[in-house]
């Protein structure tokens, strides 16, 4: 596995803007020749390691649609929710219906052949029901409900999706998380940056995505055996611009929301693509 550096230009829009969408481009990644139906094709741009600053909107734009569970009576915690929503982004692209010939395979192409764009929305009560009926898959965490569903186009949300809030989504964590345990996949937060929940998940879920475009088949294996499990957690400050100059996976924000161009947001800490940082790995 080589240590290339892997780097997304994301732009979210919460309440009020275009549907909420928090979209990335790919900067550099790691080949995959086997598996095209899970990432996006290589640009030569991104084979010079450049940062990519135009925007190929020409062709049809996809958007993957996730929904947060938020019932007044009992709210997931922020961390829970955050570590959800990136363990569903993994679900589906693993998931078979998603991959050579399956019923979602067209779709996840498309919108990895142009933008990652992701969209978190919130549901309760009947609304929840409604998205649930929709072709989907529910993943749960501690507490946390989040349902992800294939790719749609961009102006053709199913109207049971549309018609849900983006503005809300709004959680906090009864007690700090603790470290992650030893061993387990972190999703680094920017810890200088203040982001709603709803984009922290979109980030959460870019993070995870890098991540798994750059492990091989066995460590993607290895990965879902575990049901995918991840830690999002704040850096330490003094950290963090270590983490971001690693080698490891990058997403960067294009600021059109909450933050200034050109933020980190996110650094995917993979054990395993640590070890390929390592001299030989």
């Amino acid at each position: 596995m080589g240590a290339a550096r892997l780097e997304h230009v994301t732009s979210t829009e919460t309440a009020g803007q275009q549907s909420g969408n928090s979209s990335a481009e790919p900067l550099q990644r790691k080949e995959q020749p086997d598996q095209r139906e899970q990432r996006a094709p290589e640009r030569p741009e991104e084979q010079a390691g450049r940062e990519v600053t135009g925007r190929d909107d020409a062709a049809p734009q996809f958007v993957l649609p996730l929904v947060a569970r938020l019932e007044r009576a009992a709210p997931p915690a922020r961390t829970d929710a955050l570590e959800t929503a990136a363990r569903a982004v993994l679900v589906l692209l693993s998931d078979g219906r998603a991959a050579g010939d399956g019923e979602w395979a067209e779709a996840v192409r498309k919108w990895q052949d142009s933008r990652i764009r992701k969209v978190v929305r919130r549901a309760r009560g009947a609304e929840w029901r409604r998205a649930e009926a929709l072709p989907g898959i529910t993943v749960h965490g501690g507490g946390a409900e989040v349902r992800v569903y294939p790719p749609v186009p961009l102006d053709a949300w199913p109207k049971d999706l549309a018609r849900l809030q983006v503005s809300g989504t709004e959680l906090d964590d009864p007690q700090p998380p603790g470290p992650p345990a030893d061993g387990v996949p972190v999703l680094w937060l920017n810890p200088a940056l203040e982001m709603s929940a709803g984009k922290e998940m979109a980030q959460a879920g870019h993070g995870a995505q890098l991540a798994w475009w750059q492990l091989s088949e066995e460590e993607r294996a290895a990965w879902r055996a575990t049901g995918f499990t991840l830690a999002v957690r704040s850096a330490e400050p003094a950290e963090w611009e270590a983490l971001t100059r690693s080698g490891l996976p990058v997403v960067r924000d294009a600021g059109f929301t909450e933050i200034a161009p050109g933020s980190c947001t996110v650094v995917a800490d993979h054990p395993a693509l640590r070890r390929a940082l390592l001299p030989g790995g």
